[in-house]
């Protein structure tokens, strides 16, 4: 291989990409389009839930309860209503996510030290929204049921009960941004690589240059890591556009090495590639390439990786498939730099998995595209 050659198919490619501008401009904005949307739109935490409350008590009692929960951020205080039936309907129409209700005698219950109950309908229409706010909306009723008891005993710690306090370690906020951040890395990878190298060979075919190619003196590898440097730098640009957006947007700081951070994305980055470049050999047509990509490269990165949805809990057949998604394992890399700040020591057994994944794509790649050029 020589790399006057490899530099020629490289300058080559780099010129097609800039005479093809709204290609290299919807490659540079994809990035931030995808960390945008997902970042924004895409959360696991409860914000502004409406609840509606009807209150029976109209008591001291029962105003405390109610300023606990719509002190908090999690809740909003959509409505009060006089009778239980009129909440039906704020459930029904889509308007709230939670009704309580405060019998009567929640008052009296309380302040005679008896069992006082309250009553939380939850419209479980969103069954995943829906266990989360219940959630929420159970532990700041357990938090006045504590303070209730604390005052009848005039005790700081209840005799007999655990004073339990939590610690977050790694996302101390439990923030969502900053696990769903660095998985949008490796979701813009795959889109830029995967998609616009799986046109890279095809598009030689179906111009008719390819025949012009073969009867030059170019080798094989010379031809695939010349079509993919171009490609190669943009990834990393667009990597580097990712991490500053994560850092100025969203407040996602890099808790390791960002060196290590970047060497292991261009691993990545160059398995992503090779993958392109083997769908457009293989195919020989634009059109066809690119969808594979988008059924081989980015549905399984967002629902097979572990960056939306949790492997443990999917099916054993889904589970077992996984292995074979190489962005799972940089998903674990992300994470464990972005928020863990671990090293190689940790993660080099993702690395390694990386690197064998990038030599399957690149012989895959070089020996379809030998059966082409012979």
């Amino acid at each position: 291989m020589k790399a006057r050659r490899l530099l020629a198919v490289a300058r080559k490619e780099s010129l097609h990409l800039l005479r093809d501008w709204r290609s290299l401009a919807l490659a540079l904005a994809i990035p931030l389009l995808l960390i945008l949307v997902y970042g924004y739109a895409l959360t696991f935490d409860l914000r502004h839930a409406p609840i509606v409350i009807c209150d029976q008590s109209q008591s001291r009692e029962s105003r405390e309860l109610i300023s606990l929960i719509t002190g908090t951020s999690y809740f909003d205080l959509l409505a009060y209503v006089t009778d239980s039936d009129d909440l039906a309907g704020y459930l029904i129409r889509g308007q709230a996510m939670l009704a309580l209700i405060i019998p009567r005698d929640f008052a009296k219950n309380v302040a005679a030290e008896r069992p006082a109950s309250v009553q939380l309908l939850v419209d479980g229409s969103d069954a995943n929204t829906s266990r989360l706010a219940r959630s929420y909306a159970e532990a700041v009723i357990g938090l006045y049921a504590n303070q209730v008891m604390l005052r009848a005993m005039d005790a700081t710690i209840p005799p007999g009960q655990a004073d339990l306090r939590v610690r977050g370690w790694y996302n101390q906020d439990l923030r969502s941004q900053n696990v769903l951040v660095p998985g949008i890395i490796a979701l813009v990878m795959v889109v830029v690589a995967a998609l616009l190298t799986s046109s890279t060979i095809s598009k030689e075919w179906e111009s008719g240059s390819m025949e012009q190619l073969i009867s030059t003196p170019i080798q094989v590898d010379e031809l695939i890591f010349g079509k993919a440097a171009p490609y190669f730098v943009i990834g990393m640009l667009d990597v580097a556009m990712a991490v500053t957006a994560g850092r100025l947007v969203f407040s996602v700081p890099i808790a390791g090495n960002a060196g290590l951070l970047f060497a292991l994305s261009a691993l990545f980055l160059t398995g992503a590639l090779f993958l392109g470049l083997f769908l457009s050999s293989a195919l020989k047509s634009q059109v066809l390439a690119n969808q594979l990509a988008i059924l081989t490269g980015f549905i399984p990165t967002l629902i097979l990786s572990g960056f939306v949805f949790a492997i443990a809990n999917m099916p054993k057949p889904l589970q077992w498939l996984t292995y074979i998604v190489h962005a799972r394992y940089f998903i674990v890399i992300l994470r464990g730099i972005y928020l863990k700040g671990v090293g190689l020591e940790i993660l080099w057994v993702q690395a390694l998995f990386l690197t064998i994944y990038a030599l399957i794509m690149l012989f895959l790649a070089r020996k379809k595209l030998v059966l082409r050029l012979e």
